[in-house]
């Protein structure tokens, strides 16, 4: 049995809990689930995308709700276990990343009224810091949709990870 094969075969209440581990808003675990049983991986996560494709104002709050800050580590459970997982590139034992990054959120949440998201796998803390000083740049409409570019793509990872 393969790992989909998997994913199609668990009861519903399970395989909604694997995904809302990845985004947890109930429209996008609705629409993923709707489309069991896969074929393939590659069908299972263009549903996923395109479903991740846009979110209205709510869903977009309530998915970064989920997300600590770059930088910070939470209090445990699955979103802050995956999101360390996400930030191994970011060193907690650099003073100078660490500070910059505190101010950068900061900024950033001042600008825009939320916390800074990006997809910070594979990336280390001078990149995600470049990546912030550029996206504070941003107007708020482009920022938005910077904003559910990166949470789909930290989805679409995650679901790759469940799987």
């Amino acid at each position: 049995m393969t790992d989909l094969d998997a994913f199609n075969a668990l009861p519903e209440a399970a395989a909604r809990e694997r995904l809302a581990e990845c985004l947890d808003i109930p429209r996008w675990v609705d629409t993923v689930l709707e489309g069991r049983p896969y074929a393939d991986r590659a069908a299972l996560l263009k549903v996923a995308e395109v479903a991740a494709g846009t979110m209205t104002d709510e869903e977009l709050e309530a998915a970064l709700d989920h997300h600590p800050r770059i930088g910070e580590r939470g209090a445990g459970g699955h979103d802050e276990e995956h999101s360390a997982r996400e930030q191994a590139g970011v060193d907690p034992a650099d003073r100078d990343i660490a500070r910059r990054l505190a101010a950068g959120n900061l900024a950033y949440e001042e600008r825009f009224d939320r916390v800074f998201l990006i997809r910070a796998s594979g990336r280390t803390g001078p990149q995600i810091l470049a990546e912030l000083d550029r996206r504070l740049d941003n107007d708020p409409a482009t920022e938005r949709a910077e904003t559910v570019s990166q949470l789909r793509e930290i989805a679409l990872l995650r679901l790759e990870q469940v799987l």
